[in-house]
């Protein structure tokens, strides 16, 4: 082990320090260009006349609410706005729709125009011309009525294989023309209710149990049941010929759906419907703000379908309260065994599903399930029908609130207060996960500081190296989805810039624990800590190729001259990553789809199929060239390289003849990260040490055979020498 000279360090450290300098003011100018309305973005895009029919202008944007008069020759003839400015629903994508409306004094939509989306509609057929004709068609919705009926006062023209992005388009138009109705006074509406605060909360000490009868009764859980009889009819009731050639099988008494729901959130709920056990981790699950219901479900028909197992939405419900709407994704659900309260009826389906903090559902007022059902009528066609299954949490749940406390500094303390416990509650929640993982860091930290030892036996180690990728494969990447990523450094810049909290960092304490490693590591060794063996992806690509090593599977060594001049790929990947996100982090986040983890590891290859044939080719590949990703195109990868050029310490044992001559530990090196002159390039090495293994093998090492046959020599001298001096005592004696 060798200290390195600090001079060229410290001079690439203040350039880099300068350009984090200037990296950070950057993102402060991104996030400050951000925080404009949406609105200001689309106005020179979308020409007045185009919006509405016989407008020629825009006004200038009212100074409270990011809305534009709609002008006719200097007359106010309506007022335009961006759904996304005032709902926050998001599609497939995960990004907002952005549809521009304009609506009119009496609370009447004058036009809408679909201007943005990120939906992978084409994909699948759907022309997009589709979509935005679907969306011109709410001119003349009446947002009054809309306001009475909680906006259901309307069909919703259903297009077959965009289900979901149709239901959100309908959505955002609604809920955000009700907010702006509201807001400007419009049809008579106004905002008393809509600004009415909270005047009860959930009564948290309340956790007396109850059975099934008694909460059925009370309407703790609520209940809509239809029979196939009832849904054959309401069907037949559209007037569409084509339903009944498709009518729902079985007897009319049978059961179509019979569906429940409940708050489960409210301590009482949970405790009486769950158990204990499942709403100690409920509440572990459960960031600060969140909320959950229980739906249950039995019959012929699911809640649930299986449309979320290919685009991660439940198409068939949402839920509905006031002027926002709450659409469920698979990464905001659990399912269920069975139920803990006493008399509960058994359900074939029985899951739970987060709200999130930032959807504005209140608790504590009414809300409704609002079930889709749909009839399939032709090859690629459905038609559609809406149920709705209202909820009030009764009283004996709830607690009446004091009067608002008048220091809002007292607020902001008690806030913090709030996040600090929740995720001290996270973490003690995960006591058993982040034990393992401290565990693996120390291991792995014993085998860097005592290598040789560690190293002297070849068939163990390698036995032991992969055991050890086989539980971080395992462990954290399928079960803990513990799998870092170039998404996660955007989301650190981004924190910086905008006002850096420890508390989102620390809500998920494994990815925490391992960016902490990452960090040390990199000034100890270099990437290789992680890289060679805490990514749950470079793990799998690692096992996967000894497995086709196996079955005899063909190795390809690239020339060392290509090899080299496809080593900074990685390196412009990066930087065009990083330049992106100065200029759109959800653009940048976008092309990180270049990482294959979200897709192999976090969703374990249930995704679309775009998504999975990328992974599915990388992974092949790294069958003939191990670790193909990892040398070539890994984002990450290279990010962690360069400042891992800092690394204090050579830790790998070098002989003077390495490289010149010997080529073994270069030939063998799995990455290639071993020059042929014999020098380790440390932004290419993962520490994987089979060059150490081979630096004490007695049947591959030049250096430790010599040293080897030299022993030999001296003791074989040694004897002859040894015998030559007892022979003459021997005769002298006799």
């Amino acid at each position: 082990m060798s200290l390195k000279k600090t001079g060229p360090q410290v001079s690439s450290l203040l350039r880099i320090i300068a350009i984090l300098q200037i990296v950070l003011l950057a993102f402060a100018g991104s996030v400050t260009a951000q925080t404009s309305p949406i609105l200001s973005k689309f106005i020179p895009k979308v020409p007045a006349s185009e919006l509405v029919v016989g407008a020629d202008a825009y006004g200038a944007m009212l100074e409270n609410i990011p809305v534009v008069p709609v002008l006719k020759d200097g007359d106010v003839m309506g007022f335009a706005y961006i759904t996304s400015d005032f709902v926050a629903t998001t599609g497939y994508s995960g990004k907002p729709i952005h549809v521009m409306v304009a609506i009119d004094n009496d609370a009447k939509l004058l036009g809408a125009k679909l201007v943005k989306h990120s939906e992978p509609i084409v994909l699948i057929g759907i022309p997009n011309s589709k979509i935005k004709a679907m969306t011109e068609s709410y001119a003349g919705l009446d947002i009054v009525a809309e306001a009475a009926a909680g906006g259901s006062a309307h069909d919703i023209e259903i297009i077959s294989g965009a289900t979901v992005t149709i239901m959100i388009i309908d959505d955002s138009v609604v809920r955000s023309s009700i907010k702006v109705a509201r807001a400007l006074g419009l049809g008579g509406l106004n905002n008393d209710v809509a600004n009415a605060g909270p005047t009860h909360e959930l009564n948290m000490d309340e956790r007396a149990i109850r059975d099934w009868s008694t909460m059925a009764g009370d309407g703790t859980v609520r209940r809509m049941t239809l029979d196939i009889g009832q849904i054959n009819e309401a069907f037949a009731a559209t007037g569409d010929k084509r339903v009944l050639k498709h009518e729902e099988p079985g007897e009319s008494s049978d059961t179509y759906i019979d569906m429940h729901i409940a708050l489960v959130s409210a301590p009482a709920i949970g405790l009486s419907l769950l158990g204990e056990n499942e709403y100690g981790n409920l509440v572990s699950w459960l960031d600060e703000g969140e909320h959950a219901i229980l739906i249950m479900g039995r019959g012929a028909f699911s809640f649930k379908g299986n449309g979320y197992v290919r685009g991660g939405i439940f198409d068939r419900i949402q839920l509905i309260q006031g002027d926002i709407s709450v659409r469920f994704r698979d990464r905001g659900h659990r399912r269920l065994g069975r139920l803990a309260a006493e008399g509960a009826p058994s359900f074939t389906e029985i899951d739970i599903f987060k709200i999130p903090a930032d959807s504005g559902f209140d608790p504590t007022k009414p809300w409704r399930i609002q079930l889709l059902a749909q009839r399939v009528v032709g090859p690629i066609e459905k038609i559609f029908l809406t149920y709705d299954l209202g909820y009030k949490i009764p009283a004996q749940y709830l607690t009446a609130l004091a009067q608002p406390a008048l220091d809002t500094a007292i607020e902001t303390e008690e806030d913090a207060a709030a996040r600090k416990a929740l995720w001290q509650r996270i973490w003690k929640s995960k006591t058993i996960e982040i034990a393992l993982l401290v565990g693996m860091l120390t291991v792995l930290t014993g085998v860097f500081f005592f290598q040789v030892p560690v190293t002297r036996h070849k068939r163990a180690f390698y036995w032991f190296r992969m055991s050890f990728l086989l539980v971080t494969l395992v462990f954290l990447g399928w079960h803990q989805n513990a799998q870092l990523s170039i998404v996660n450094l955007m989301a650190l810049g981004a924190s910086l810039s905008s006002g850096f909290s420890w508390d989102a960092f620390l809500m998920d304490p494994l990815v925490f624990i391992l960016w902490v490693s990452v960090a040390v590591t990199l000034l100890f060794w270099g990437r290789g800590g992680f890289c060679g063996w805490l990514c749950p992806f470079g793990a799998l690509q690692e096992i996967t190729n000894q497995i086709a090593r196996f079955f005899k599977v063909p190795q390809w060594t690239l020339p060392w001259g290509l090899h080299e001049r496809l080593w900074p790929l990685k390196y412009m990947i990066f930087l065009g990553l990083f330049g992106l996100s100065l200029v759109s982090v959800s653009l940048a986040e976008h092309f990180a789809e270049v990482e294959p983890f979200k897709t192999s590891i976090i969703l374990k290859f249930v995704r679309t199929w775009p998504y999975v044939l990328f992974a599915t080719v990388v992974l092949g590949i790294g069958l003939f060239i191990e670790r193909f990703y990892c040398r070539y195109i890994c984002p990450l990868g290279a990010a962690l390289a360069i400042p891992g050029r800092m690394r204090m310490f050579d830790w790998l044992k070098r002989y003077k003849e390495c490289g010149s001559p010997c080529q073994t530990c270069a030939n063998e090196c799995f990455v290639q990260a071993i020059h042929p002159t014999g020098e380790i390039n440390p932004n290419e090495c993962l520490s994987c040490l089979h060059c150490q293994v081979l630096y004490q093998d007695h049947s591959k090492c030049p250096v430790v055979i010599r040293k080897d046959k030299r022993r030999s020599r001296m003791a074989t001298s040694a004897d002859a020498l040894d015998r030559l001096i007892k022979e003459p005592n021997s005769t002298r004696e006799n």
